[in-house]
């Protein structure tokens, strides 16, 4: 098996313009997003390995954040998660698959965790 690198950002939330029904339209929807991206490592991480060499995380939040295009309505989460599977391929030729989960918070009745996983990997 060939090694890899996962980074992970976990439980980030944001509001995104998302949702199908009257009452979702028009207005943000607090969303609960982890991102998982696989990537292939160098050889060896030494203590002074340079950034350049992994990627920054922060890269990471900037895909299910900031890089959502302001005013556009996503009908579906699954759309949201292609947005961010898509800004990480483009960001970093490095980046190999995407992991993306969603949970929507609006529609939350007793704690559950209602929402979508997306797994892509680059063509």
């Amino acid at each position: 098996m060939a090694d890899s690198l996962i980074l992970e950002v976990a439980d980030f939330e944001t509001d995104v313009l998302t949702g199908i029904y009257s009452e979702e339209t028009g207005k943000p929807q607090p969303l609960r997003i982890a991102i998982r991206v696989r990537m292939k490592p160098i050889e060896h991480y030494a203590p002074d390995t340079p950034l350049g060499a992994s990627k920054n995380y922060m890269d990471l939040k900037f895909a299910a954040s900031e890089a959502l295009p302001p005013g556009l309505h996503f009908k579906l989460i699954e759309a949201v998660a292609d947005h961010i599977c898509e800004t990480l391929f483009l960001q970093d030729s490095r980046v190999e698959a995407v992991t993306v989960r969603i949970v929507k918070l609006a529609i939350s009745e007793a704690g559950e965790k209602i929402g979508i996983t997306l797994t892509r990997e680059r063509r």
